[in-house]
Formats: C-alpha cells, sequence, structure tokens
C-alpha cells in the first residue's frame, strides 16, 4: 500500500464567470492552453467556442473541460 502526503493544491481549476477569469477572451486563451495540455483540436474547439453567444462560448468551455475545471457563477 502506499500512502500519499496530503497536497494543499487543488486538483481542479476554479473560475468565478462573474469575475475577470470569466471574461470571453480569458476562457478562450486558457481553452487553448488546455488544448494544448490535453492534445485537443485547438482550432475546432475555439471555433465552436466562438460559434454563437456567451452562453454557448461557457457552455462548450464546460462540455471540453468541465472535468478539470469548475466554473461558478
Amino acid at each position: 500500500m502506499t500512502i500519499k502526503k496530503k497536497s494543499s493544491r487543488k486538483s481542479r481549476l476554479e473560475i468565478d464567470l462573474t469575475g475577470p477569469d470569466g471574461n470571453a477572451f480569458h476562457l478562450l486563451g486558457l481553452a487553448g492552453q488546455l488544448c494544448k495540455t490535453f492534445g485537443f483540436d485547438k482550432e475546432k474547439v475555439l471555433q465552436e467556442m466562438q460559434s454563437s453567444d456567451y452562453e454557448n462560448l461557457v457552455q462548450v468551455f464546460d462540455d471540453y473541460f468541465g472535468s478539470v475545471v469548475t466554473l461558478y457563477r
């Protein structure tokens, strides 16, 4: 059995959509970085995010990255 030390570091990113990190441009930039990290097609994801309004952008972001990023309103 292996016992790991409890880390004070968060394992998930947290973004408050009502603050500056909830800005569409910030979310697009973060999505680009995460695409590179996870090997997603960056152009496809960003195009899908920009295909409609802000709510669509947030929903697409959550669809792709909801497993590693928690969004708050």
